[in-house]
């Protein structure tokens, strides 16, 4: 197996892995009263992170490494997981609000409204980069950073109708 290969398959397992706990999160914050908001757009996120995945595999599995590039994408899986666990149960993919509870301000949203946001597209910038595919990383990059643009605005709109003042939510 490549090293390639076993970037992409870690990679692959994490963020299914992610899925899974997500789902459950959602279920049991519906479970509790929370509302999903502008749940519109989420194919369209899944759609972005499914097609990036699946470009990387096949155009990248052959790829060498950039070991640089490695370490930096370990880095960021580092503050993703440092996001997690400050969201513990409140963290999912959607956009789901839970009325009366305070917005989270700990760990990393001392720093960022959207730390989550940001490691993301820093993943999805680096991982193509790690393989030797800078195409893929522009036009990735690009395509999220529309996406965003699409689900901040309307996480926005989420937090406004659920608390007296935007913020930052669940990502």
């Amino acid at each position: 197996m490549s090293a390639a290969v076993a970037i992409l398959a870690l990679v692959t397992l994490q963020r299914v892995g992610e899925l899974v706990l997500a789902r459950y999160n959602t279920g049991r914050l519906l479970a509790r009263g929370a509302i999903e908001m502008a749940a519109g757009h989420y194919p369209l996120v899944v759609a972005l992170h499914a097609a990036w995945l699946i470009a990387l595999w096949v155009c990248g599995r052959n790829q060498p490494v950039n070991l640089f590039a490695v370490g930096i994408f370990i880095v960021l899986e580092g503050l993703r997981f440092w996001v997690i666990a400050t969201l513990g149960p409140r963290w999912t993919t959607r956009i789901i609000v839970v009325p009366g509870e305070p917005l989270i301000s700990a760990g990393p949203y001392r720093y960022s409204s959207h730390p989550n946001y940001a490691v993301v597209a820093a993943e999805i910038a680096v991982l193509p980069l790690a393989l030797h595919l800078p195409l893929m990383a522009v036009i990735f990059t690009i395509l999220n950073a529309v996406v965003l643009a699409i689900r901040m605005r309307a996480e926005a709109r989420a937090l406004l109708v659920v608390h007296e003042r935007p913020s930052r939510a669940v990502p």
